[in-house]
């Protein structure tokens, strides 16, 4: 809930630990969740702000990109009682919202600046010019930076979600223990890949088990893995800073919630005079105040009648909304 100063008066986080048994998300189940618990968590918000139906402005609702059975399932809510209510409906793009939780921790933030998000599902790094405009300059040509995570902690018999597992098991080893690759692209430079970094450890991990490579310390293996991954989101980071000439840097997404990734930023932006903007872990992951917060700045636009907003799952960072056929 984000109150008419731009406060956040609320932010209900409901985590489905249900997809650990399945070793990741399983789209139908996430769906159910979704639609079971989704009325108890709206209600939890208004009671924690303090505020009722009639205290509303609008409603945000998140339309894309994601699983389109948990989109569909917020959608159908929030057109429901945007016509109940006869209140503003904004559709909000899941990655803008993280792309807007710098200026969320951070209220002065100065345009141009790059953010960079990196999750589960997404990686890429884009510059802000102003609120709602965007540049995507870089993205993850194969697997998410947090999906790496997930899988090769999943190798290591942790439970899904398993990268905050081995952010908090390989804090303290030693990140040179073991060389993994890291990918570079000349063009476009600032894009990601994160698949041979996870087969490279898949094959480590087997030959070190198997005895066909020296033995490794747990902490310091998991350790290297983690600095070859959060490495390249630095590194991009930092060369796209450098070249582009911009001083003010974000993190967003579930992966900036990482420890060494978060060490590493405030490092670099210390030692080159640069404004590092980290979000508290809670507004990395995703959370409904981000998408309440863009949709707060969108209660000008014109408005789109609640029928016409639809679920789209391959929805880009910057492209309008494809609307629902008007019946």
């Amino acid at each position: 809930m984000i109150g008419p100063d731009g406060a956040t008066e609320s932010n209900i986080i409901y985590s489905q630990t249900l997809h650990a048994a399945y070793g990741g998300v399983v789209p139908e189940l996430a769906a159910r969740e979704h639609a079971g618990r989704l009325p108890g968590v709206v209600a939890r918000a208004l009671k924690e702000s303090g505020r009722n139906w009639d205290d509303l402005a609008g409603i945000a609702v998140t339309a894309g990109p994601g699983l389109v059975g948990c989109l569909l399932v917020g959608v159908a809510f929030a057109r429901a009682a945007a016509r109940v209510r006869a209140i503003p409906l904004m559709a909000v793009n899941h990655l803008e919202g993280h792309a807007h939780t710098p200026a969320m921790t951070q209220a002065d933030i100065i345009c141009p600046h790059l953010v960079l998000i990196a999750s589960g599902g997404h990686t890429m790094l884009v510059t802000v010019h102003a609120p709602g405009q965007f540049q995507c300059i870089g993205r993850t040509v194969d697997d998410a930076a947090g999906e790496a995570l997930d899988k090769v902690g999943k190798l290591l018999g942790y439970d899904y979600p398993a990268g905050p597992l081995l952010d908090r098991e390989g804090y303290d080893g030693n990140p040179v223990a073991v060389r993994f690759p890291r990918a570079r692209f000349d063009d476009p430079e600032y894009n990601f890949s994160f698949s041979g970094v996870k087969t490279a450890a898949a094959l480590d991990w087997a030959a070190r088990s198997e005895g066909r490579l020296p033995p490794v310390d747990r902490t310091d293996w998991i350790a290297s893995f983690e600095a070859a991954v959060v490495g390249a989101l630095s590194d991009n980071l930092s060369r796209a800073a450098d070249d582009l000439n911009i001083q003010t840097v974000g993190l967003a997404g579930g992966v900036a919630r990482n420890r060494r990734l978060r060490r590493i930023v405030r490092r670099w932006a210390d030692q080159t005079g640069r404004n590092a903007v980290i979000p508290a872990p809670e507004l990395c992951a995703d959370n409904a105040a981000m998408i309440a917060a863009v949709g707060r700045y969108r209660l000008n636009d014109a408005p789109i009648p609640p029928e016409r907003v639809d679920a789209v799952p391959g929805w880009e960072l910057g492209e309008p909304l494809p609307l629902a056929v008007d019946m």
